[in-house]
């Protein structure tokens, strides 16, 4: 991977976006199946940027189909909150992102831990970690928020986050 850590984001005031939420906001990110990476201002303070949101999308694809799907933008205002909590703009770095059903039910025939009806599959999760910071701290930062699911998988360095219902596991 070419950059491993991202300077500061011009986009969006560090630490600050919590308590102001109509900042710009910006997201450095790499797909670590596909080794592609982007820097997005998502939202330009007024409203959301569907050039950029569509740009995301297409990152956050299901690589194996090659299948994109349009994920929630909540996802990426969780990401932003879950950076400024840390203190960090380092690029997040995306395991999952949009599952087709096909892709699902294929790792769900290896793995009890994919859930049949996976929020991957209605673009409300991901499945990430953020360069440099360790894993621990990322899923801390992500329980503050209580804004919805919340997987800690420390083994395979990752943390899940969704847009549904407030949980933890």
């Amino acid at each position: 991977m070419a950059s491993a850590t991202v300077a500061a984001v011009s986009c969006m005031p560090s630490r600050a976006f919590a308590s102001l939420p109509d900042a710009p906001r910006e997201l450095a990110m790499n797909n670590l199946h596909t080794g592609e990476w982007l820097e997005s201002c998502y939202f330009d303070g007024v409203s959301y940027v569907e050039e950029e949101l569509a740009r995301l999308d297409h990152l956050c694809r299901d690589f194996r189909q090659n299948e994109a799907h349009p994920m929630d933008r909540r996802l990426f205002d969780q990401l932003t909150q879950i950076q400024a909590l840390i203190g960090t703009q380092n690029e997040v770095q995306i395991i999952s992102g949009y599952r087709s059903p096909v892709t699902n039910a294929a790792l769900r025939a290896r793995s009890s831990a994919v859930a049949k009806k996976s929020y991957h599959m209605l673009g409300k999760a991901i499945d990430f970690r953020i360069d440099g910071v360790a894993i621990a701290t990322v899923h801390e930062a992500a329980l503050t928020l209580n804004a919805g699911g919340v997987g800690y998988y420390p083994r395979s360095d990752f943390v899940h986050i969704d847009t549904g219902p407030i949980r933890q596991w």
